[in-house]
């Protein structure tokens, strides 16, 4: 029951996100970085598979964890990225307050609150995935 209430959250800050302008592909993309993150095996099977199929290229994906060493992403996608790796890892006030600055330079209020609500959520499933040893299946 509580697991279908996750989900139903997910669905609607999923919703939420596309309607304030946030990309399917850039979703996907928030969705893999907090899962490197946070280490979930299963999360990051299943995202990096759906922002393939959203479009994200093997190049992208494979530079993720060091998004702020490459020009490969776009200044909403890095600050869309930034607010969601200070949400996930939540680092001292100053920092928290540094990359929340610079998230408002280049994302709209709306895209803003989508942003941190999909890092607050994705960071909700990678728990539940963790605790509850939720397996990576071999593909056939």
């Amino acid at each position: 029951m509580v697991w279908r209430a996750l989900n139903g959250l997910g669905l609607k800050v999923r919703e939420a996100a596309e309607a304030a302008g946030i990309d399917r592909r850039t979703i996907e993309l928030l969705y893999v970085r907090t899962s490197q993150i946070n280490g979930c095996a299963y999360c990051l099977d299943m995202h990096v598979g759906d922002a393939v199929k959203a479009g994200e290229t093997p190049q992208r994906l494979a530079v993720l964890p060091a998004w702020r060493d490459t020009a490969l992403f776009t200044a909403k996608e890095r600050a869309a990225l930034a607010l969601t790796e200070s949400i996930t890892e939540l680092p001292d006030h100053r920092t928290r307050e540094h990359e929340e600055a610079y998230a408002r330079e280049h994302l709209t209020a709306d895209e803003f609150s989508a942003v941190s609500w999909l890092a607050i959520t994705i960071n909700a499933f990678n728990r539940v995935s963790i605790v509850s040893h939720h397996p990576v299946r071999q593909e056939r």
